[in-house]
């Protein structure tokens, strides 16, 4: 992948970009079977690979500059900002959206917020697209105080981007490099915005978290629900679980399924997708999945967990070990923390391991492992 930001030395996001798209899969594969080297892997199916340029499903973008010459992108160390609005990793279609943007934030009156002065109101811009066509934009602001500004101005957005399905504004007040606060605005009657993986329907809404890479992640989901239809299971969890994506993927009309997010938006996406797919033995609940487990006397034949970077933790491990489930279903975006998670699992054997490569020009990947508990079965 060419980028002239990088050669120009304006971005350095993607650190691997001057390696070879091969060499990245091989390093990547190289560090994660060293991680799990003190342990057993029965094996290791070949890496996932993943476009190299317009992959992602989402621009987070640092709104700086003036208000009639807004810069979207992101501030560099020095504090000079970069625009980022033709960065390779983007599809072609937010190249309109943000042209657009542009007039529309000095339409709206939005100053963009200077962080050396503390003053200004426009933080962020948050875009995301579906494959099925439709996008969502967020505006972060500091305060309420444009807010009417913006909705008197949003009907000629909508007009010139019918594309624009759910558009929300977060109020974010502190002066921290914080992306978003928790005070949500809806400014259009619908807030989530449809998604389709593999014939199951998913939904982002504004504060749901979503994967980044829509065709790797769709391979991610169908490999996990290849795999669970191979166990001879007829119940499970789904902690950590999102949106949804891995439970709603292998759940059967059969399946008494329970999944576990600690944040409601994303429980709100997922039991959308439970009713529309017909699944009445499948819940979803918004609490702590590690307190939901711990907190029960009986565990389900499969423990899947898809865990932020801090992995799942000592104690959901210890728990895990002494209730002895017949198999667990790793996704991890960290496998250094995975691995001292398996570790610490030592009555399972590692079956199967597979690198998807999510994050191409990184050192970052997602990674599914296969638990069986020693003594038993695929």
């Amino acid at each position: 992948m060419h980028c002239a930001l990088y050669d120009a030395g304006r971005c350095r996001s993607c650190q691997w970009l001057e390696k070879p798209y091969p060499q990245q899969l091989s390093d990547k594969q190289s560090l994660l079977e060293q991680l799990l080297q003190q342990m057993p892997v029965a094996e290791y199916l070949p890496p996932v690979t993943s476009a190299q340029q317009g992959f992602r499903n989402k621009a987070k973008m640092v709104v700086s500059g003036s208000v009639e010459r807004p810069i979207l992108g992101m501030v560099a160390r020095e504090g000079e900002p970069v625009d980022l609005c033709g960065c390779p990793l983007y599809p072609a279609s937010f190249t309109p959206v943000f042209e657009v943007l542009k007039p529309f934030i000095a339409r709206a009156g939005l100053t963009p917020y200077n962080v050396a002065r503390k003053r200004g109101e426009l933080k962020f811009l948050l875009l995301t697209e579906s494959s099925q066509g439709g996008m969502m934009l967020r505006f972060v602001l500091r305060s309420t105080s444009k807010l009417a500004q913006l909705r008197a101005a949003l009907p000629w957005l909508q007009q010139q981007l019918p594309q624009l399905k759910v558009i929300s504004a977060n109020i974010q007040p502190v002066h921290m490099a914080i992306l978003e606060g928790d005070e949500e605005i809806a400014l259009t009657p619908e807030q989530a915005l449809p998604e389709m993986f593999n014939q199951v329907p998913l939904y982002i809404r504004p504060q749901s978290f979503f994967q980044t890479n829509p065709q790797v992640a769709a391979t991610l989901y169908a490999t996990a629900r290849e795999w669970v239809a191979q166990l001879p299971i007829t119940s499970m969890w789904d902690l950590f679980c999102g949106v949804g994506g891995f439970g709603l993927h292998c759940a059967t009309p059969e399946m008494q399924l329970t999944g576990i997010e600690i944040n409601a938006e994303a429980i709100t996406c997922a039991r959308q997708s439970a009713k529309q797919l017909g699944l009445e033995k499948v819940s979803f609940a918004a609490l702590d999945s590690t307190q939901f487990a711990t907190s029960r006397a009986q565990v389900p034949q499969l423990v899947l967990v898809n865990p932020p970077r801090r992995g799942i933790g000592a104690e959901l491990c210890d728990y895990l070990s002494q209730m002895a489930p017949d198999y667990i279903l790793y996704s991890s975006c960290n496998p250094s923390s995975m691995a001292q998670d398996i570790a610490r699992l030592a009555d399972y054997d590692v079956t199967r391991v597979q690198l998807f490569d999510m994050f191409p020009h990184t050192a970052h990947f997602e990674v599914l492992t296969l638990l069986i508990k020693k003594g038993g079965t695929a």
